[in-house]
This record gives structure tokens, C-alpha cells and sequence, in this order.
């Protein structure tokens, strides 16, 4: 019995935490990134590659170093020496930079000029609000001050004494 107590709050946590925002924020970020990925990679395929292609080769792939001789395939089929495959690296960094550069432009720059804009307009609308407050508190003050001047003026004794003019 107090197994299955056990075993309902872990399922009750569980469903607590995949309910929560964050956790299907990222689950949703995760598919667009992997669709997007796909994006990036055909560009770069398509355009970025061939555009280098026209000064050396379309597939950046196949540019490596040697370090240790002989380099190539042996008699048996296996790879001799070691390569360097800075083409590879070449192609993924770009990728990087294109993914990093379209997110950036495309999502985090007009979201952040959207979320400022939002900012600016709470700030107004707080500081329109607080002159309104001290405003109201400045009204006040002169009403009580006009209120004591008056009792002041109009009666020599103490404010609500018998006799006296104002009965608040």
C-alpha cells in the first residue's frame, strides 16, 4: 500500500514537470532546431559551398592535411598515415556561424527590440501613474493646509473647541 502511494506522487511529479512551461518550451525549441538544422545545411550546401567551390572545390570536405606520410588508401583498403580533415571542421563551423547568425537576426534581435519596447511602455505607464500619486498627495496637502489656515483664520480658539466655526 505504501508502494502504490509512492508510485502515484513519482507519476504525479512527473506529470507536474513535464506540465511545466519551461520543459515543453524546450521540447518545442529542440524540433524547430532540428528542423531548422536542415535549413542550414542545405544552404550551405547549395550556396555557401559551390560559392567557395568557384575558387577551389564544391565539397569542403576533401580538404586535409597530412602530417604523417604516406597518406591515402592502401593495397588493403584501409587509410595510410594521418590526415588533418580541416575541410570538415570548415563546413561544420560555417554552419555554426549561418545557424547562429540567421537565429540571431531573425528571432533574439526583434524579440529583445520587442521586449524593450514592452519595457518602455510599463516604465511610462508607471511613471504616468506615479505623477498621478504624487499629484493626488500634493492636492492634499494644500487642501489641509487651506483647512488649517481656515481654522486658524476664522477662530481664535482651538479647532473643534464649542463655540468654534468648523464642525468636522
Amino acid at each position: 500500500m505504501v508502494s502504490e502511494k509512492k508510485k502515484e506522487s513519482v507519476l504525479a511529479g512527473f506529470k507536474a514537470f513535464l506540465m511545466r512551461g519551461n520543459v515543453v518550451d524546450l521540447a518545442v525549441a529542440v524540433v524547430i532546431g532540428a528542423a531548422f538544422t536542415n535549413i542550414v545545411n542545405s544552404l550551405v550546401k547549395g550556396i555557401i559551398s559551390p560559392v567557395i567551390g568557384a575558387i577551389g572545390t564544391k565539397n569542403l570536405d576533401v580538404y586535409k592535411s597530412c602530417i604523417k606520410n604516406p597518406c591515402g588508401i592502401g593495397k588493403d583498403g584501409q587509410p595510410t598515415g594521418v590526415e588533418i580533415l580541416w575541410g570538415s571542421v570548415l563546413n561544420a563551423t560555417l554552419t555554426f556561424l549561418i545557424t547562429a547568425a540567421v537565429v540571431y537576426f531573425l528571432m533574439v534581435l526583434p524579440m529583445a527590440k520587442y521586449l524593450a519596447k514592452q519595457e518602455a511602455r510599463r516604465k511610462a505607464k508607471e511613471g504616468v501613474q506615479e505623477t498621478m500619486e504624487i499629484t493626488e498627495l500634493e492636492v492634499l496637502k494644500e487642501i489641509r493646509d487651506a483647512l488649517v489656515a481656515q481654522r486658524a483664520g476664522n477662530d481664535g480658539g482651538a479647532p473643534g473647541a464649542p463655540g468654534s466655526r468648523d464642525a468636522f
